[in-house]
C-alpha cells in the first residue's frame, strides 16, 4: 500500500512537471524586451540628467520596439531614485541615469548610504561628460584665474563660490581648485544652480563653477565672464577659453558625467543588447548635436570600460574629499 501511494505521488509530480515545461520553455525563449522599460532619473525635471534621460529614452524606444518610460524620482542627492533601482528586479526592465554624484561621491557625503554604487549596479554605458566653466560677474575685479588664486591665498576663506550642495559638480570643482592651489574658499550652498548665478550677478558671491549649458545665457548676455573651463582640453563651444589646468592649476580636470546603470544581476545578454543600442544611439549625429546643446560631450564607453572609469572616479574624488577633511553627514 505504501509503495502504491509513493507511485501515485511520483506520477503526479512528473505530470505537473511535464505540464509546466512548455510554459518554462516559452518564458526562457521570450526575447528581451517584451514589455516597457522604466528609466529612472533620480533628479528633478528640467536638469541635465532629465534632458539626457528623455533623449535616450526616446531613441531607445525606437530601437528596442518597446516604450522606455522616464520617471523622475528626485531626493537626497539622487539617493531616492538610485536606491529604487538598486532594489529593483534585475530583469532589464528598470534602469537608472547615474551620475558622478549618485555613483561615485555619495558614499563620501552620506552616512549609511542605502546602496553600494559598485556592488548593487551593473554599468551599461557612459553616455557623456559634462564640463563646468569658472565664471565671475562681468564687472568683477578678477580677470584671470591667477588673480583669484592670489586673492584666495592672501585671504583664506575670504572668497566665496556658489554650489547646489555637497557632491555636486560645482562643489567638487571648488574642492579641486582648493586642493591644487592650496587655498581655502567658502562654499555658499543654494537649493539650485540658478539661484547661485543670480547671486553671482548681484555681487553676493565671488564665483561659480557651473555647467557650460547652464551658464550660457548669462555668458551670451555678457552678465558674467568666463575665466576657464574644468575640462582637460578646450571646449569647442567656448572658443578662446583655456582649461584651468593651463591657467595656474596643473592637473585640474573636473567633469561630471551621465551614464546608464542596471541592477546588479541583470542577465549578461540583456546588458550586452542594451549597451549595443546605447552605443548605436550615440553614433547618431542628431543625437550627438542634441547632447551638446545640453552641455554633454558624447562618450559611449561600454560596460567594462565604464566600470573601470567609475572605480577610478571613486578613488580620485574619495582622496580629494578625505584630504579636505569633509565627513559624511
Amino acid at each position: 500500500m505504501l509503495r502504491t501511494s509513493r507511485y501515485y505521488t511520483l506520477a503526479a509530480t512528473l505530470a505537473l512537471t511535464c505540464a509546466a515545461l512548455p510554459v518554462l520553455a516559452q518564458s526562457a525563449a521570450t526575447p528581451w524586451p517584451a514589455k516597457p522599460i522604466h528609466y529612472i532619473v533620480p533628479f528633478s525635471p528640467g536638469g541635465v540628467s532629465d534632458g539626457v534621460g528623455r533623449l535616450m529614452a526616446e531613441q531607445l524606444s525606437a530601437r528596442l520596439g518597446q516604450s522606455v518610460i522616464v520617471e523622475n524620482k528626485p531626493g537626497v542627492s539622487g539617493v531616492v531614485g538610485t536606491q529604487l533601482v538598486a532594489r529593483a528586479k534585475p530583469d532589464g526592465y528598470t534602469i537608472v541615469g547615474g551620475t558622478i554624484t549618485t555613483h561615485a561621491v555619495n558614499p563620501f557625503f552620506i552616512k549609511a548610504l542605502s546602496y553600494d554604487p559598485i556592488k548593487d549596479f551593473a554599468p551599461v554605458a557612459l553616455v557623456g561628460m559634462v564640463s563646468n566653466a569658472l565664471v565671475v560677474r562681468a564687472d568683477s575685479r578678477f580677470n584671470t584665474v591667477q588673480q583669484l588664486i592670489d586673492a584666495a591665498r592672501a585671504q583664506p576663506d575670504g572668497l566665496t563660490y556658489g554650489t547646489a550642495g555637497a557632491g555636486t559638480s560645482q562643489h567638487l570643482s571648488g574642492q579641486l581648485f582648493q586642493s591644487i592651489s592650496n587655498t581655502r574658499l567658502r562654499q555658499i550652498v543654494y537649493k539650485g544652480g540658478s539661484q547661485s548665478m543670480v547671486d553671482l550677478i548681484g555681487g553676493q558671491i565671488d564665483m561659480v563653477f557651473d555647467t557650460v549649458a547652464a551658464a550660457r545665457p548669462m555668458i551670451d548676455a555678457k552678465r558674467v565672464k568666463v575665466l576657464g573651463v574644468t575640462s582637460a582640453t578646450a571646449l569647442a563651444d567656448l572658443p578662446g577659453v583655456k582649461p584651468l589646468a593651463q591657467l595656474g592649476l596643473p592637473g585640474f580636470e573636473m567633469q561630471s558625467w551621465q551614464g546608464i546603470f542596471a541592477p546588479a544581476g541583470t542577465p549578461a545578454p540583456v546588458l550586452d543588447r542594451l549597451a549595443r543600442e546605447v552605443a548605436a544611439v550615440l553614433q547618431d549625429p542628431a543625437v550627438r548635436a542634441k547632447l551638446m546643446t545640453l552641455g554633454v560631450a558624447p562618450d559611449g564607453r561600454g560596460p567594462a570600460q565604464f566600470s573601470t572609469f567609475q572605480r577610478s572616479e571613486i578613488d580620485k574624488w574619495g582622496k580629494i574629499i578625505k584630504d579636505a577633511g569633509i565627513h559624511a553627514n
